[in-house]
């Protein structure tokens, strides 16, 4: 039998060796393996390329025979910028400039990205960084070449870790010499998370791959899983011809692709598709990860459904506790497994009675068990609140801020805040603030230039010419009122319509005071050397671990200051529209 699978599989490999030959002595194309079948998406992106291939050549010629001819030099240096514009949106999308990053020094460029990297950015300070970092743009000139300025890009969107977006990036910069990072970042993480069919449809979607060992053994893999058996057989054929030797990946595809049985591998965790393989292999698998596995086998573990639970931990093992503690901490636990553990401990009467001092005396991990337990048993709200609290610090100061988050919301929702006292509110409206909903509606207040209608305007709703007449309107009753007060979200707006070319009636000037930004020394010589790209970092860094809605007026009016002086009106109105109305 297997010598007759052996006779097909040479069969196979013939045939397709002769359509190999044929087709590149006609078409004088390479044929990708992994896209036997005939894949029409792919065709037409081979046909658009031809197209363009052809227009660009046509346009050659004809701005060779045109009386302003273009140099040799030139074109190459066009050719050349064209392959380096690496990204995921046209500049145009945010008012941004194809050339923003040109004028700037990379090394200062280095700088204020590895300390970017290292906040834990809020969500409105990453979502301006998103469209600065991803924006397709010719890389700086001095102190960073084309790979460096690119892998800023690559390493955002790992740290970030949004599948989507890097699936997104990966597709429309399919580019042999710059993914190779990102590509095996992608695979592992739909890996880790169960999702083999997201990691292996990558090889659907990519046509240039790099040469990579990982990366072939990867979509051979794959192309098992998806019984293609045949085609994997020959890509793994042509993988060895090559001159790879690697005996544990050939006893594993000899079981995969059904020549062996019953192989004997031991557990690898050199590498996470190594790990996998031994899993499938290992008819009775079994692992037990401590605090020196990678964080991704331990995610691997979680999403298979592999880790010990908690009703099976060692309450006498502490290591296996902390162990359990960090793995919840790095998101391989559920919250509510953690706090199913900490309900094991076995604490007297004294303890529970008199936790406030007893917790003190405990290892952390029992300590926090106890401060649970007793939160469990407490009927008073204000009792519950300060253990909540006590048990809250517990975490944070083993540095298991990501331990107990999700549950500590609801068990805070569960008390009624109309019983607590000023001190337990404090502690309850700072934990409640952070899950308040995002989705509330704008709350106009007419008698406040700011809180208006006005505000419309920056969302597309109303005109130039409407904004106009109804500035001239209440300029005329604001005049009138000698107690009204310009503030300075009043000036934001104002400043922000008039960089818009909104025209303010001459005798309404005397009434207002605006240019009073203060923009930093730092943020104004670059806006005059024109390095727009570097400002918006600033700005990131500025913003960092903060929400716009916390961040003080004036620095509020600075930023938007900035963004008026550089024409950067779309960033600009966002901000606008999340700060300034009042929102209820």
């Amino acid at each position: 039998m297997k010598i007759l699978k052996l006779l097909n599989r040479n069969i196979f490999i013939f045939l397709f060796s002769y359509f190999l030959i044929i087709s590149t002595s006609f078409a004088n194309e390479t044929v990708d393996i992994w896209n036997l079948e005939n894949n029409k998406k792919n065709n037409e992106i081979i046909k658009k390329k031809e197209n363009l291939d052809k227009n660009n050549n046509q346009t050659s010629i004809n701005n060779l025979n045109s009386t302003n001819l273009i140099s040799v030099e030139q074109d190459e240096k066009f050719n050349k910028d064209e392959n380096n514009l690496v990204g995921l949106y046209d500049p145009d999308e945010n008012d941004l400039t194809i050339d923003m990053w040109e004028k700037s020094d990379g090394d200062k460029i280095t700088q204020i990205v590895e300390k970017i990297h290292k906040l834990n950015l809020s969500y409105d300070a990453k979502n301006i960084y998103n469209k600065l970092i991803l924006t397709n743009s010719f890389p700086p000139k001095q102190n960073i070449n084309t790979q460096d300025f690119i892998n800023l890009k690559i390493n955002w969107l790992i740290k970030n870790n949004d599948l989507e977006l890097i699936k997104e990036f990966l597709v429309k910069n399919d580019y042999e010499n710059y993914n190779l990072s990102l590509i095996k970042y992608y695979l592992n993480q739909n890996l880790s998370l169960a999702k083999i069919e997201k990691s292996c449809e990558l090889f659907s979607f990519i046509k240039n791959l790099p040469k990579d060992n990982y990366i072939t053994k990867f979509q051979i893999y794959c192309l098992i899983n998806e019984n293609k058996k045949e085609i994997a057989q020959l890509q793994y054929d042509l993988f060895k011809e090559s001159g790879y030797e690697d005996e544990f990946f050939d006893n594993i595809f000899n079981f995969l692709i059904g020549y062996s049985e019953n192989i004997e591998v031991d557990i690898s965790e050199k590498s996470l598709l190594e790990f996998h393989l031994t899993y499938l292999a290992n008819e009775n698998f079994s692992f037990e990860p401590n605090k020196k596995t990678k964080k991704i086998i331990w995610q691997y573990l979680s999403s298979n459904n592999l880790l010990t639970k908690a009703n099976d931990v060692d309450l006498d093992d502490r290591e296996k506790i902390r162990s359990f503690e960090n793995a919840t901490n790095n998101g391989s636990y559920k919250e509510s497994d953690l706090l199913d553990l900490y309900t094991r401990f076995q604490f007297n009467i004294y303890q529970l009675v008199s936790v406030f001092d007893a917790y003190k005396l405990l290892p952390s991990y029992e300590a926090r068990a106890l401060l649970y337990q007793a939160f469990l048993v407490s009927k008073e709200p204000q009792n519950q609140m300060l253990l909540l609290e006590l048990l809250k610090k517990e975490f944070d100061d083993d540095n298991l801020n990501n331990a107990f988050d999700k549950e500590l919301i609801k068990l805070i929702g569960n008390i009624n805040k109309d019983d607590l006292t000023n001190q337990a509110l404090d502690f309850y409206n700072i934990q409640i603030a952070r899950v308040k909903d995002e989705n509330q509606k704008i709350k106009y207040n007419n008698k406040i230039l700011h809180q208006s209608r006005l505000i419309n305007y920056f969302d597309g709703k109303i005109s130039k010419d409407k904004v106009e007449k109804d500035l001239n309107k209440r300029f005329k009753k604001l005049k009138k009122n000698k107690k009204y007060y310009f503030s300075t979200k009043d000036n934001i707006v104002i400043e922000a319509l008039i960089s818009d070319g909104i025209k303010i009636p001459e005798k309404y000037e005397s009434i207002l005071d605006l240019d009073k930004s203060n923009i930093p020394t730092d943020i104004e010589v670059m806006i005059n050397d024109g390095e727009t790209a570097m400002i918006l970092l600033r700005l990131v860094e500025i913003i960092g671990e903060d929400d716009l809605k916390n961040l003080g007026t004036e620095t509020l009016y600075f930023i938007i200051s900035t963004l008026n002086k550089l024409n950067i009106d779309k960033i600009r109105n966002d901000i606008i529209l999340q700060v300034i109305p009042v929102k209820a």
